[in-house]
Formats: C-alpha cells, sequence, structure tokens
C-alpha cells in the first residue's frame, strides 16, 4: 500500500507541473531541437522556453487549486494529455478546434481503427497511474485566509518568473513564437483546453443564431425547357484522396488503370481544398463562402448548395458510407448505407465504397425526376488503409496491416494507400460504366473530388487535419475528376473539349457550389460566374443568364 505523504497544494501544483511538461510533450520537445539554433544558444533558448512554459503552467493551476476542484481537474488533464500525447508522437497531428470537431464528430468504426495495444498503455502510464498517484495523495488544505496568501506568493513568484526569462530572452523566444506557430498547438494540455474551448463556443455561438436561407431566389433558367429527358447528376465526396498519388494525374504508379481507360474522362490537376480535415471542407466546399472567408458558425446555421438545389426543383440525395455529412445534407435525403450491413460489401464493422452504388441502376431506370446524388466514400481513410478495400483487390504489396504506422516502413504504408486508391478507381469505373450504359435512358453525369489529402509520413506527418497554414501539399492538393454522357454534354450546355484544355488550371473547392449552380442552369444571386468551372466552356448558355 503506498504512503504518500501530506502535500501542501503548492507542491501538488508544482509537481503537476512538471509531469505535464515533460510528461506530456515529448513530441514538442522533439520539434523544438529541430527549430531552435544549434549548439549552445539553442539549447539555452529550449531552457528558457521550459521554464517560461513552468511558470505559466504552475500559475493557471494555482489559481485553480480549490478543494473538490484540483483534484477531479488535474485527473481530467492527464487521461485528455495521454490521449493526446499518443496520437501527436505516434501520427504527427495538431491539436486545434478542427481536429477537436474530428473527435467529437467521428463514428464507432473511426474510433476502432485508431485503438491498439499501444494507446492502452499510453492511457495506462500516462493517464491513469498518474491520476491513481494524484488521488491517493493527500493534500493539505490550510485555511482560507492562509491559503489565500499562498496563492498570492506562488502567483507573484510565477508572474515575476514569466516577466524574467522573458525579458532575459526576448529576442530569441519573440522570434520563435512568431515564426513557429505550431508551437501553441503542440503544447499539452493547453492545446486541449483552447481547442475544446473554441468547439464549445462555436457550437454556443452557432446555437444562438437564427437559422437563415441562402439562394432564396433559386430556380431553374428557361434551358431546362430543352432538356429531352430526365438527368442524374452523381457527385462523389472522396476521402483522404491525394493527387500526387493518381495514375491519372501523373503518378508515376499506375492506380487508376480503368479510368485512365474511361472515355471522356476529365481529370484536374491543381486543385486544391478548403481544409485539411472533412469536418472543415465537405461544409466548406457546399456553403458558398471561399476558403479564405470561410466561417464554420455561418455554414452551420445557413442553407448551403443541396437546399439551394433543391428549392430549384431537383431531388436531392446523400448516400453515406462515414461519419455523416457534416450538416451539410440535414435537410435534404440521407441514407447511411453502411447501416445496410450487406454481406457482398459489409463486414467487421465496416462497408467498402461499393456499397454506394448498391440499386444504382435501377434508380435510374424508375427515374422521375431531376436528381442529384452525392456519394460521401469512405475513400483512403487512415491509418487503417488495408481495410478499406476488398483483399482481393490488393494491387501493391506488402503492405501496413497496423494502425500503428509509424511501426510500419514508408513503402508499406503507400503500398496500403494506394490500394484505397486503386480500389476507387474501381468504384468510380463502375460508376461511370453503369451511367453510361443508361445514357440513352437518362442524361449522366459524374464530378469526384476529394475533401483533402493525406501525409503518409512526409516530414515526419502521418494522416491529415495538420492547421491549413502549416499543412503540407500533400493534405492539401486533391483530385477532380469529370465525367458527361453525350446527351448530358447537349443538355447542358458542356464542352468537354474546351474543359480538357483547363485540366492545368488552377482550382479550388471553392469552385464546386458555383460550378454545379451553373451546371445544373439553376439562376439564383448567390452564383459567381467567375467560380464557375464550367463557365467559359458553355457560352451559348451563359449569355443568356
Amino acid at each position: 500500500m503506498l504512503n504518500i505523504k501530506p502535500l501542501r497544494t503548492e507542491w501538488v501544483t508544482l509537481l503537476a507541473s512538471l509531469y505535464l511538461l515533460i510528461g506530456l510533450n515529448v513530441f514538442l520537445w522533439e520539434h523544438l531541437e529541430q527549430v531552435v539554433p544549434p549548439g549552445l544558444p539553442g539549447l539555452w533558448l529550449t531552457l528558457a522556453f521550459a521554464v517560461l512554459m513552468l511558470f505559466a503552467f504552475n500559475l493557471i493551476l494555482t489559481l485553480i487549486a480549490f478543494r473538490y476542484v484540483l483534484k477531479p481537474l488535474l485527473v481530467l488533464l492527464f487521461v485528455s494529455g495521454a490521449a493526446v500525447a499518443y496520437f501527436m508522437n505516434r501520427y504527427g497531428v495538431l491539436i486545434d478546434a478542427g481536429m477537436f470537431a474530428n473527435i467529437a464528430e467521428t463514428n464507432v468504426a473511426e474510433v476502432r481503427d485508431l485503438l491498439s495495444l499501444k494507446f492502452g498503455l499510453y492511457m495506462l502510464g500516462l493517464g491513469v497511474l498518474p491520476s491513481v498517484l494524484l488521488w491517493r495523495a493527500p493534500v493539505v488544505y490550510r485555511p482560507w485566509q492562509r491559503e489565500l496568501f499562498g496563492k498570492l506568493v506562488v502567483t507573484a513568484a510565477c508572474v515575476v518568473g514569466l516577466g524574467s526569462v522573458g525579458l532575459a530572452n526576448y529576442q530569441g523566444l519573440s522570434s520563435l513564437f512568431r515564426n513557429h506557430h505550431e508551437l501553441r498547438l503542440m503544447l499539452t494540455p493547453s492545446n486541449i483546453v483552447g481547442a475544446s474551448m473554441a468547439y464549445v463556443s462555436e457550437r454556443v455561438v452557432t446555437s444562438a443564431r437564427p437559422f437563415a436561407h441562402y439562394g432564396e431566389d433559386a430556380a431553374r433558367t428557361p434551358d431546362w425547357q430543352h432538356h429531352q429527358r430526365k438527368s442524374l447528376t452523381v457527385l462523389v465526396v472522396g476521402e483522404s484522396a491525394r493527387a500526387d498519388h493518381f495514375g491519372v494525374l501523373g503518378y508515376n504508379r499506375d492506380t487508376t488503370p480503368r479510368l485512365a481507360a474511361e472515355q471522356g474522362l476529365l481529370a484536374f490537376s491543381d486543385v486544391h481544398s478548403c481544409g485539411t480535415e472533412t469536418a472543415v471542407s465537405v461544409p466548406c466546399m457546399f456553403s458558398g463562402m471561399p476558403r479564405k472567408a470561410y466561417d464554420a458558425r455561418i455554414a452551420k446555421n445557413r442553407e448551403g448548395l443541396l437546399d439551394i438545389l433543391k428549392r430549384a426543383g431537383l431531388d436531392v440525395q446523400w448516400r453515406d458510407n462515414q461519419s455523416g455529412c457534416k450538416g451539410t445534407c440535414d435537410r435534404v435525403q440521407f441514407i447511411n448505407m453502411s447501416k445496410l450491413k450487406d454481406p457482398q460489401f459489409c463486414g467487421e464493422g465496416e462497408c467498402h465504397d461499393e456499397i454506394l452504388l448498391q440499386g444504382l441502376g435501377e434508380l435510374i431506370d424508375h427515374l422521375d425526376k431531376d436528381t442529384v446524388l452525392v456519394l460521401h466514400q469512405m475513400g483512403s481513410h487512415g491509418p487503417d488503409y488495408f481495410k478499406r478495400y476488398p483483399k482481393a483487390d490488393q494491387r501493391f504489396a506488402p503492405v501496413c496491416q497496423s494502425n500503428a504506422l509509424d511501426q510500419c516502413s514508408q513503402a508499406q504504408i503507400i503500398n496500403g494507400y494506394d490500394n484505397t486508391l486503386a480500389y476507387t478507381d474501381r468504384v468510380l469505373a463502375s460508376l461511370i460504366d453503369t451511367l453510361r450504359s443508361r445514357q440513352d435512358k437518362v442524361d449522366t453525369a459524374m464530378i469526384y473530388l476529394s475533401d483533402h489529402g493525406e501525409s503518409l509520413g512526409e516530414y515526419n506527418l502521418f494522416l491529415h487535419g495538420t492547421p491549413y497554414a502549416i499543412a503540407p501539399e500533400q493534405q492539401k492538393h486533391v483530385p477532380l475528376l469529370a465525367w458527361f454522357s453525350d446527351s448530358y454534354q447537349q443538355d447542358f450546355g458542356v464542352d468537354t473539349g474546351c474543359l480538357a484544355k483547363l485540366n492545368d488550371a488552377p482550382l479550388s473547392q471553392d469552385n464546386l457550389f458555383h460550378s454545379m449552380l451553373g451546371l445544373l442552369q439553376v439562376h439564383t444571386q448567390v452564383y459567381e460566374r467567375s467560380l464557375d468551372l464550367f463557365a467559359s466552356c458553355r457560352p451559348w448558355l451563359t449569355a443568356r443568364r
């Protein structure tokens, strides 16, 4: 049985600050070693940074060191900090409001993919054991007058310490903080507190705002009167697909042989995402706001692209094989395909993306309304890339068979990831083949756009979700593909020859909202022709607008 001597609150806060700083911030110290100057100046700057953070941690903990508050709060910080330390050390992720949203809005399958024995050991060693020691340690709380005096003394000492260290090392520290904004997202547990507060604040502000209508004047243009048949426009929202690993976009490995063989396929090579995580990119691309002006609080409380298309008289359906549409499809028909549990495509708690095509031929054969169908893929979601495709579809080997990517070679990781893209190639090609086979009955089209890219070990980063300002190109450069049936080209005024010449044009997810409105011949004041990818290639239609 542990025999722990009683501790005064000043010692508890100091020891807790030391543990938080040293035990939960290995990733931060490793990164700091890379960005500070070499030799003695860098060592001195690192020491100054550490002392500065120690004073800051101790100051904050001292201000909240009250009976019935201190221990529960520290336990929460230890446990959550252990989890964050695991993901930062293993995948190189940074913790901001967007990453916190990913955590809060994920599903069981995604959580299960991230669990491992090492995660359990992290939680036990860095979270549970320190919490048990803390909980069993008797803490001496003196009469409130003396306790208050003690807090004032410690607070004054911390403030003096902060000022002294800051002034003595002002030039080096100010340069460090100015040039390396990522440090605040690495410092645990302040990153957890900041991210959670930003996330909750965003939700509170959003819930307090009245819901706003958008594009209320939306209506189909007179061009629709010339259509000879019903139409089906399929928008595929990919997951974690990076453009530089698509064969049709120049990758040196043939990950997309079937798409390359599809006659009339358009592939755009210079496209960038709105965010580096689904919780940002998906709402952003459907919101009508450009990335630089995107406000998640507005997007969550305002109609978007799908609402406008529905208002214009189009039937809109969202089929999902992932963690939902992040609010973008709340007012249209939503079908969670992963819940169908079809044994042909589903197993081990998730479904492969072919489930999204189930019954598509019948849908087209009985189509009685002009329809927009959105397919949200599981795609290349990591870290368990090997689960994203059927075993029979594995083309590249050996592959990483674990979610512990740092324990696999980069070649194994890339092989597994490329297999997910090869499977996406098969799914998209099958979709196009189905659309082509029904083009005599229905005008058919497909547009594919991934939500964000993926890091595969470059710069010691894995997965995605790095803050956009410092995210590598691999997390932002995404593929955009399109295919249109002959009758669709005629009825919707799509000049594919003209579009093919734009394959290297700089584009982004900012273009999706306005391109879909323009393509589907929907007139509204919120449409911006300059952001419509198709506008310059259908002058005979846009001239009427």
